[in-house]
């Protein structure tokens, strides 16, 4: 809910809005749990939400799987490619883990410091 209150959000409409996403990411009944209690995969599902729930036209993501296993890897790419399906959402991702790129609809490759 915070970066919905910092665009000056109602509480109402931030919290209606952050269920909404928690819903439709999985995590309903973790949204009463603290951080410590959200494993890997959880936590990255919140950051997810966290960067939509203002309703960007693009979310950045710097190696978003990065820290996750192997299971919770494929878990938010598959939720990265569902978003763009249900929410219309774009986003540049930004990441060396092959598997994530051979997924992209374009893929742009940095060689030596240039675009290729």
């Amino acid at each position: 809910m915070i970066p919905s209150l910092i665009a000056n959000q109602s509480m109402h409409n931030s919290k209606k809005r952050a269920m909404e996403l928690l819903d439709v990411l999985g995590l309903t009944e973790r949204a009463s749990h603290k951080p410590a209690q959200l494993s890997g995969g959880e936590k990255q599902r919140i950051a997810v939400a966290r960067a939509l729930v203002n309703n960007p036209y693009v979310i950045l993501a710097d190696e978003p799987s990065g820290s996750l296993d192997t299971k919770n890897k494929e878990e938010l790419h598959n939720l990265f490619f569902k978003l763009r399906e249900i929410m219309g959402q774009t986003f540049v991702i930004v990441t060396h883990d092959e598997s994530l790129a051979s997924l992209a609809d374009r893929r742009i490759n940095i060689i030596d410091g240039r675009l290729e």
